[in-house]
């Protein structure tokens, strides 16, 4: 199950005891509206492992320009607090797949 992402909560959930992945998006944006559905299955998957959020970058644009994000959909991983990966762009189920696998 995903959950929702703010300005106010992303520090509690990046400095959490499990790994962190946020899908930054936007209602308008197409590509990221085809990436929803893969990154449920994910946060399905990997429940109880990795904690999955989705952030709407139209609410919290200082979350964006936090992490100096460009392009949407962007994904960030985080582990330990610390942001370790970053991918721009949709993609496949599988390529995301490896990018949690490597959260663990």
């Amino acid at each position: 199950m995903e959950v929702k992402i703010t300005s106010e909560n992303l520090e509690t959930y990046k400095n959490g005891d499990l790994p962190l992945v946020v899908d930054l998006w936007a209602p308008w944006c197409g590509p990221c509206k085809m990436l929803g559905p893969v990154i449920s299955e994910l946060a399905e998957a990997y429940d109880g492992r990795i904690v999955v959020g989705k952030c709407d970058i139209e609410e919290n644009d200082d979350v964006a320009i936090d992490f100096g994000v460009r392009n949407i959909p962007t994904i960030l991983f985080f582990k330990g607090g610390k942001l370790v990966d970053k991918f721009v762009g949709a993609a496949p189920k599988d390529v995301l797949d490896e990018k949690f696998k490597a959260l663990l």
